[in-house]
């Protein structure tokens, strides 16, 4: 036996000085490229990392004068208080709500594109329909909700188109039943041609054999689809998906706070909002930090086991 395990380390020693001997030879051939992963390192460093030291806020409370070192440590108070608040239950299901929303209806909207895309053999109008999807990606937010806002308002268009079919003029965004539709509505004209870029890509790299192996068993346009298509692009459509799981209580919060109003609290207010409210305007920062903090928490879970159940299931996975 402990010739055995002799036997192991000696093999375990080589293979690390066979790795740290390829990545020198790596590094002196590839030089210039480590050079310009530099800036990238320093932007994670600086933006993403660094900011996670101020986290300890949400155990201390926190008082701008006194500094974050010099504020009072507290514990878990402020999870405690959220937990157990009136508002938690009502902001989770919002927030599930809406996310279980936009993964059923936005999530499969950029799939379907960009294979109707694909099927498109007219260049020019193949290249208008991607001209004209992907530009909402690229308006500003506050343009884009102060446009909702136009559309959804008793004189707006919609209110016209309603008034045209003898219907009543109202203010959608005043009934909370109607949010979570325009939201995903939104939602979807915003970001389902940006988001098809990545399927569209997968698309390109689709063996052309396999449909010339299709044709020859007979298979039409729609079995090439189901059949070859689709189950070529699904890694990738897996990894999007956990990757959506994983934001299942990031929901646009921007998005919301610049839509909502009192009315429609029921519905409309989710995570986001609510960690925006207390932290800016109520100036809550530490109970906003617990929230945020105890969110990314369970964000990581959700994306976790979507990674694992993935992988056994059908072995795509992103680690």
């Amino acid at each position: 036996m402990s010739l055995i395990k002799m036997n192991s380390v000696q093999k375990k020693n080589k293979e690390r000085k066979f790795t740290v001997y390829n990545i020198k030879k790596d590094f002196k051939k590839n030089h210039t490229i480590y050079f310009l992963l530099i800036p990238l390192f320093v932007y994670y460093i600086l933006f993403c990392y660094g900011p996670m030291y101020g986290a300890i806020i949400a155990f201390k409370r926190y008082s701008p004068a006194l500094g974050i070192l010099g504020s009072d440590w507290v514990g878990f108070r402020y999870f405690e208080q959220f937990l157990t608040s009136d508002y938690f239950w009502k902001i989770m299901r919002n927030t599930v709500v809406l996310a279980l929303y936009s993964i059923i209806f936005c999530f499969p909207a950029p799939i379907l594109l960009a294979l109707m895309l694909n099927e498109v053999k007219i260049k020019w109008y193949k290249k208008g329909v991607q001209t004209l999807t992907y530009l909402p990606h690229f308006i500003s937010m506050v343009i884009i909700c102060g446009l909702i806002r136009n559309f959804v308002a008793s004189d707006g268009l919609i209110g016209q188109i309603t008034a045209i079919f003898g219907g009543t003029p109202e203010n959608l965004l005043m009934q909370k039943e109607n949010f979570r539709a325009i939201y995903i509505i939104s939602d979807i004209w915003q970001s389902i041609g940006w988001n098809s870029i990545i399927f569209l890509a997968a698309l390109a790299g689709v063996d052309q054999e396999l449909y010339d192996a299709a044709v020859v068993d007979g298979a039409g346009r729609l079995k090439q689809v189901i059949h070859v298509t689709i189950p070529a692009i699904m890694p990738t459509i897996i990894v999007m998906l956990i990757l959506r799981i994983g934001g299942i209580l990031s929901v646009n919060g921007e998005k919301v706070i610049l839509l909502y109003n009192e009315l429609i609290y029921d519905t409309a207010d989710v995570i986001g909002s609510f960690t925006y409210r207390k932290g800016l305007l109520e100036q809550n920062y530490s109970y906003s930090a617990a929230v945020g903090l105890l969110m990314s928490v369970v964000n990581f879970f959700f994306v976790t086991m979507a990674n694992k159940v993935s992988k056994k299931a059908g072995g795509y996975n992103l680690w």
